[in-house]
């Protein structure tokens, strides 16, 4: 039987509609029925492409007794992280000063009132390598709350007042020596940055810091523009080295084009599966400009296999862009792209197969779990003299096999497809099409940019207010800083391909609405959510970029711009 999710149009929450909890969406009604039962509020936050947040749901929320105990005990709330990224920053920063942890599934208990008191990531359902199981937790939980209810109230309120005081900044760990970071000023700053970086990166395979190892577009970005401003090569050779192995390496899909999320290991080879928008989007961008800063062939194509891959597989009849695919398929992680030697050979000829296997390192033994991971160990230049081929001869070979497994690859099980629709998410990928089209005369790039400004605008636009999210024909939930700047930054850039005054007519409202709306003068920092949005435990704001820009870094940009 169907829960209250339901009705909701995000496929995360859909996703948990025939969960036996008792979930609520977020909102007025489950924060009435916990203060009229004074029980606690069991939140829970993922998004659909979270390969862990799927584990949980299969170990915990789908086992009748658990389920039993979370419906007795709590008022029990599923958030889609990406739909509400208030929730998200506001309950991840509570535990990340409370625990000095984070990620997702993001479990956290809550005071009938929204007060955080205690939370944690993933739990099993049995106890493991030193965790409670969920059912221990619950237990435990609940019984604190009716037998120590003082000392629960009074921790909430610290922590409330930690999170209302303090710069979100310092919720996050730094580095040793990045202290100096927090108090320069001026262009010094780019040259202290550039500097902690180069102690952090690794010369071997790219990137920065020791596995899991995340693609970081911003910072790759920041050290292009440090070269341009300065014409030190070091920030280039780490930006070129970094892409070339992650566009070489398992992280990137060789078959069907597009990032997944990150790598487990420092080589860039074994990926969390996921793709999300952003990423490819953002990583597009960045290799756009290395292209356009060296003119290498290798970076345009992986431009042009990264945002062909978005136009073929995440875009909206419509106009919009999907937010994801999952990184599972028939219960598996990653099943969908991965190849054994005799796959290859059942439809590729003798030769061509045998070359594939040599040049991707397709062997029996596998790379993943007995299967393979298709990467590259070296460039096409190089792989052509091994071969004793040549580059154009290689790589013609190459692609026509590509082709052919990507068909045979495409009558397997996909993974799911996340469809709804983030502003946000969409002006990264508006923008770097709007700026590669004229870049790489791709006509049909600027097309899909205009098709998708004009979606936004249309479809989630109300009464002069921009919403979050979009699924199936409905726009729900007021807009947040990163939509109204994210979008505002795409129209200029838009703008500057088409000379359309339209879009900088567009762009310049956006940046209007932006102080407007989030702007507040007395403590000079622009807020996630809007002044008239619904009012949380804490107004969230975030100077940081992590996965995505932070807003305040948008909307500085997008002034700066205007």
């Amino acid at each position: 039987m169907a829960n209250r999710l339901a009705t909701e149009t995000s496929p995360y929450l859909q996703q948990h509609s025939e969960n036996p909890v008792d979930w609520f969406p977020w909102g007025d009604e489950a924060l009435a029925r916990a203060r009229s039962e004074d029980k606690p509020i069991l939140l829970s936050i993922g998004y659909s492409a979270c390969h862990w947040c799927h584990v949980m749901e299969r170990e915990s929320f789908e086992d009748p007794e658990t389920a039993a105990l979370m419906n007795e005990k709590y008022v029990n709330i599923k958030v889609d992280r990406e739909e509400r990224p208030d929730l998200d920053s506001i309950y991840m920063r509570a535990l990340q000063v409370s625990t000095g942890r984070g990620g997702w599934p993001l479990t956290a208990f809550l005071t009938p009132d929204g007060r955080f008191f205690y939370g944690g990531t993933y739990f099993p359902p049995a106890p493991r390598a030193g965790m409670p199981s969920f059912k221990q937790v619950l237990a435990t939980i609940e019984n604190a709350y009716r037998t120590r209810r003082q000392e629960i109230e009074e921790g909430s309120d610290k922590l409330l007042a930690v999170l209302a005081g303090i710069p979100p900044s310092e919720t996050r760990s730094r580095g040793e020596g990045d202290e100096g970071l927090l108090h320069e000023r001026g262009p010094g700053i780019l040259d202290h940055a550039a500097r902690y970086l180069a102690g952090q990166f690794d010369p071997a395979h790219g990137g920065f810091g020791p596995a899991p190892k995340f693609p970081q577009p911003d910072t790759l970005e920041l050290l292009l523009r440090h070269f341009a401003r300065s014409g030190d090569r070091r920030p280039l050779d780490m930006v070129l080295t970094t892409l070339r192995f992650m566009g070489r390496g398992g992280i990137r899909d060789h078959l069907g084009g597009g990032f997944h999320r990150y790598s487990v290991d420092d080589r860039w080879l074994a990926p969390h599966f996921e793709k999300m928008l952003y990423d490819n989007g953002l990583l597009a961008r960045v290799y756009l400009h290395a292209f356009q800063i060296t003119g290498d062939q290798e970076m345009r194509d992986v431009v042009t296999s990264t945002l062909d891959y978005v136009l073929a597989d995440l875009r909206d009849p419509a106009g919009g862009f999907y937010s994801a695919r999952d990184a599972d398929s028939e219960g598996e992680e990653g099943l969908f792209y991965l190849w054994r030697p005799e796959e290859v050979r059942s439809v590729l000829e003798d030769a061509e197969a045998d070359l594939f296997c040599r040049v991707y390192d397709v062997t029996d033994s596998g790379n993943f779990e007995g299967r393979n991971i298709l990467h590259l160990s070296r460039s096409l230049d190089s792989l052509s003299e091994t071969e004793g081929v040549s580059a154009r001869e290689l790589g013609g070979r190459l692609e026509r096999s590509r082709d052919t497994l990507r068909t045979e690859r495409d009558r397997r099980e996909a993974p799911f497809r996340d469809e709804k629709v983030l502003v946000a998410w969409n002006s990264f990928v508006l923008r770097t099409l709007a700026e590669a089209a004229p870049a790489l005369n791709r006509p049909d790039y600027l097309d899909a940019a205009r098709t998708n400004a004009e979606f936004l605008l249309e479809s989630l636009r109300d009464q002069g207010r921009l919403r979050r999210s979009w699924k199936n024909g409905q726009s729900k939930i007021l807009a947040f800083l990163e939509d109204y700047a994210g979008l505002g930054n795409a129209l200029l850039t838009l703008y500057e391909a088409t000379l359309d005054p339209r879009w900088l007519a567009e762009g310049r409202e956006l940046a209007g609405q932006v102080i407007d709306l989030f702007w507040e003068e007395e403590e000079g920092v622009f807020f996630d959510s809007p002044k008239d949005g619904e009012k949380l435990v804490v107004r969230p704001r975030e100077a940081m970029d992590n996965a995505t820009p932070s807003g305040n870094s948008l909307a500085i940009e997008l002034l700066l711009r205007t």
